[in-house]
């Protein structure tokens, strides 16, 4: 039987992935290592990282003395091959960092944006991103992608941000087109709840859980739901805007695009977890010194764990019976204050509320988990073009 042309050059390039995979996770390698973790050859190994090599995707890393058994020439990735940088948009400021292809940050800067007007959104972008890469000793032009977390949403219709009144100079019509040819580099611009999911989904609790939903609370409430492995965005960009979720126990919101509130938010949103606290006695200036000083008072700490627990439960009762995903991450600094008390509280009340019994677990990316997902983000899609050795498909002749 005849070969199938361009067989033999595109098991190789599947073999220099998963060669390069496993360096990416696994740190530096040997090629005797490498080859038992593929199943390749000794020759075969070696010619797969010769070829890497020449291609300024690995680099030798000194050797394995100190290690059991004879020195060995070690193999890593190239990390300065390829550079992203993600940034994480508030109301108040914009705070960026830039990452080698290994994912480790060599650059990071936070422009203070309080009171801004409505102009000047796309020199503020590129300021932020020239903070970070100057501090790595990097230009703009050596970002291979770059990737930004905001409020709200962009609609894919429109091209325009909604859902997040708070955030002047998003709006504009063509926001994204300029952004994208001041930047020059490829843009993506995401959800900052989706972006902290991406970062649980790749670096923390939801890496083999492909339906899974993350709460988030601070000043706003919001979710991200990934379903079969995927973001679930919606047709408008609107999916994980449950702060406008209907819930019993609030006011029924109408017009809630003008207003930018809803049920969730009326229930436990920031202002109403400060609320609630003095309502018990309890002084504190912000919503996460609130659930702080909750944890640290006997009696009306108690009582306010608890029914800001109900609250949670009651939002993520009426996503649970929607989405029924297997593992819920709690995730946004006035949840996490509250820490395993009141992760376990949540979880015993939605037993109540609910049918299905989801995981409901705290966090694993406790610093900057926007920011964390915006570069985790870009490094996938850049990973996926700079570790592909196939190139392009090799023209047939006719016939």
């Amino acid at each position: 039987m005849a070969t199938t042309p361009g067989t033999p050059r595109l098991l190789r390039a599947m073999n220099d992935r998963a060669a390069l995979d496993l360096l990416l996770s696994q740190g530096p390698l040997s090629r005797t290592t490498l080859g038992n973790l593929t199943g390749l050859s000794k020759p075969t190994a070696s010619q797969l990282l010769a070829r890497l090599e020449a291609a300024g995707l690995v680099r030798a890393s000194g050797t394995s003395a100190g290690r059991p058994g004879p020195n060995a020439q070690l193999y890593e990735i190239n990390g300065g091959i390829a550079y992203v940088a993600g940034l994480d948009v508030t109301p108040t400021r914009i705070r960026s960092a830039v990452a080698d292809l290994t994912g480790k940050v060599v650059g990071s800067y936070e422009l203070p944006t309080p009171g801004r007007s409505a102009k000047g959104t796309v020199e503020r972008v590129l300021k932020a991103i020239d903070g970070a890469a100057g501090e790595a000793g990097l230009t703009r032009e050596r970002m291979h992608r770059v990737a930004i977390g905001t409020p709200g949403g962009f609609d894919p219709t429109t091209g325009r941000l909604r859902y997040a009144t708070h955030l002047p100079g998003w709006h504009a019509p063509h926001l994204l087109d300029e952004l994208a040819a001041a930047i020059t580099a490829p843009l993506e611009v995401e959800n900052d709840v989706n972006l902290a999911a991406v970062a649980e989904q790749q670096i923390g609790h939801a890496r083999d859980t492909d339906n899974f939903v993350l709460l988030w609370g601070e000043e706003g409430i919001g979710a991200a739901v990934v379903i079969n492995g995927r973001l679930h965005r919606g047709a408008t960009g609107g999916a994980g805007e449950v702060a406008f979720l209907p819930l019993p126990g609030t006011p029924l919101v109408r017009n809630v695009g003008r207003n930018n509130a809803g049920g969730f938010q009326e229930l436990a949103g920031g202002e109403q977890v400060l609320e609630l606290a003095r309502s018990h006695g309890l002084k504190a200036r912000t919503p996460e010194a609130a659930i702080a000083a909750a944890l640290e008072s006997e009696g009306a700490g108690d009582a306010v764990l608890a029914e800001f627990a109900h609250r949670l439960a009651v939002g993520l009762a009426a996503i649970v019976a929607v989405v029924d995903p297997e593992l819920i991450v709690l995730a946004g600094g006035v949840i996490t204050a509250g820490g395993e008390r009141l992760r376990g509280l949540v979880q015993d009340e939605l037993a109540d509320l609910a049918v299905p019994r989801p995981r409901l677990l705290l966090t694993a990316i406790h610093i900057d988990p926007v920011l964390s997902g915006a570069l985790q983000s870009a490094l996938s899609t850049t990973r996926d073009e700079v570790f592909d050795t196939a190139g392009p498909p090799i023209p047939q002749e006719p016939g």
